[in-house]
């Protein structure tokens, strides 16, 4: 049925159909997209070639470099000191990843449903820039800010804990390692909230209003319109969301760890991957350990993207390719 609405053919030299002319078609995005490609490609494709010092014992002064093999590997998991801290470093780094991962999964999604039911708009605009802000601070700032939040001597947090009766004497929350995964965890949950719960809400608009409509007549309330229509209309999203996700699991942060771990009572649960490349690649100068402990990071990170975007295919929700 005509519409009279005029719709834009791919016309081209190329033809209407097949690659080249769907690439003349879209030739504004890709030109749109070529400065981010160049980017990409000079910062996380060209280092690859670094790779290679992984198979050496790299010396950054010598003219020729030894070739070992699969020494660095070996090493990396079995040797009596180096195996031992980065296992341990693993296990923070998971610990760390999934803590904050499921904290901020959750919340964000709680928030963003609790936003969408605010018919106030000027009272919602002013929650969303509330919770944006702390996304705009550096990881120094909020280092700082949980250093003092977390105090044993006049911190905030043990002010409000001793007003409350909570408890009886101020915690020693950075000088107890029991404590750091979930520092980190609130930390970034504090600090990026807001700013997760953007694309949740940009999915929400999308949804259409005549499901709610329906489901009012049918004597739905407002929590029954959550649960059976927003959450499943933002299902997608948030599977995709996951799986790009689980590519950072061996991403649990540096800069917090650098700046509040670096307490010896702290480092056993404070050393993550990304420090222990940082201790042994500059501090001990043992440059090929720790270009394999990153080099093993990624194609972790690449297993844990591919399969989940397996699996998700196989369950019949969205893929990313």
């Amino acid at each position: 049925m005509a519409t009279g609405i005029p719709v834009k053919k791919a016309n081209s030299r190329f033809g209407r159909k097949g690659l080249w002319g769907t690439l003349w078609f879209q030739r504004e995005l890709l030109l749109m997209s070529i400065p981010l490609v160049i980017y990409k490609f000079i910062f996380s494709y060209v280092p690859l070639r670094g790779w290679v010092m992984a198979f050496q014992n790299f010396r950054p002064a010598a003219a020729t470099q030894q070739w070992v093999g699969l020494k660095n590997f070996t090493d990396l998991f079995s040797d009596t000191v180096t195996g031992e801290a980065f296992r341990n470093s693993l296990v923070n780094t998971l610990g760390q990843s999934i803590l904050t991962m499921a904290l901020g999964y959750i919340c964000a999604i709680g928030l963003s449903l609790l936003l969408n039911e605010l018919r106030h708009v000027g009272l919602k605009r002013v929650i969303q820039n509330i919770v944006y802000m702390p996304h705009f601070l550096s990881w120094i700032i909020v280092a700082g800010l949980v250093s003092v939040s977390l105090s044993s001597d006049g911190g905030i947090i043990n002010e409000v804990l001793l007003k409350l009766h909570i408890v009886q004497e101020p915690i020693r929350f950075l000088g107890e390692a029991g404590y750091f995964w979930g520092i980190v965890a609130g930390s970034h949950l504090w600090k990026e909230l807001g700013w997760n719960t953007i694309i949740y809400m940009a999915a929400m608009t999308a949804i259409d209003g005549t499901l709610y409509e329906a489901a009012s007549i049918d004597g739905a309330n407002r929590y029954h319109k959550m649960w059976h229509i927003t959450l499943p209309c933002i299902r997608p999203t948030i599977v995709i969301l996951m799986m790009m996700s689980l590519g950072y699991l061996l991403e649990s942060g540096f800069e917090l760890q650098l700046l509040l771990g670096n307490k010896g009572v702290v480092k056993s649960t404070a050393e993550n991957l990304d420090l222990f490349v940082y201790n042994y690649g500059i501090g001990s100068q043992r440059y090929s350990l720790a270009t394999t402990a990153g080099m093993f990071k990624t194609l972790v990170s690449i297993f844990l993207v591919s399969s989940a975007n397996f699996i998700a295919g196989k369950l019949g929700e969205e893929k990313l390719m």
